[in-house]
């Protein structure tokens, strides 16, 4: 069975999670919040298919420790959907490290927010050669006068064109003009 691992799959990233689900991955998501947690499972009939790794993943030892298992339960990680605040700078390579242990090749598609520096965060992203590199940047929308964030649904929408385009990199929204962001 294919293995998916999604990294703040409660919350902004819910849909991509039961996407991953329906398309027949197994789903193993870091959340630190149980009750979301429950909430997603609740909202698909293959909830067998979703594995929870409740943990912090500024908590180093637990994350790596949390990933190791999972791989070790449900097999060898095809696909990271990763969304990673910069406060855990060593959150994406612990999980690079641990899903790359395998010969198999995967794919790692990084989400980051619009402010986000994409040519310094490629460089400072060292992945192994079995791992296929996308970025997902998040921007916002104008409408009218006034400009907005995404929303859940438009990142989610964005993340799956993301994976189902094998698009290097994707923009959701727009990121300019800068100051008219909200």
């Amino acid at each position: 069975m294919k293995h998916a691992l999604v990294v703040g799959g409660t919350g902004m990233l819910s849909d991509v999670s039961l996407w991953l689900v329906d398309q027949g991955y197994h789903v193993s998501i870091i959340a630190r919040n149980p009750e979301r947690m429950e909430e997603l499972m609740s909202k698909t009939v293959s909830s067998e298919k979703i594995t929870p790794l409740l943990v912090n993943y500024t908590n180093e030892e637990k994350l790596q420790e949390q990933i190791a298992g999972t791989i070790k339960k449900n097999g060898n990680i095809n696909i990271v959907v990763a969304w990673i605040h910069s406060i855990a700078e060593n959150a994406l390579p612990i999980i690079i490290n641990e899903v790359s242990k395998s010969q198999n090749e995967w794919e790692l598609f990084h989400i980051l927010g619009s402010s986000t520096d994409l040519d310094k965060i490629k460089q400072k992203t060292i992945v192994p050669n079995n791992c296929l590199y996308h970025q997902v940047r998040l921007g916002f929308v104008i409408e009218g006068n006034h400009s907005r964030w995404l929303t859940h649904k438009e990142i989610s929408d964005g993340v799956i064109e993301a994976i189902k385009g094998k698009r290097q990199v994707l923009t959701v929204g727009q990121l300019e003009p800068w100051e008219d962001r909200p």
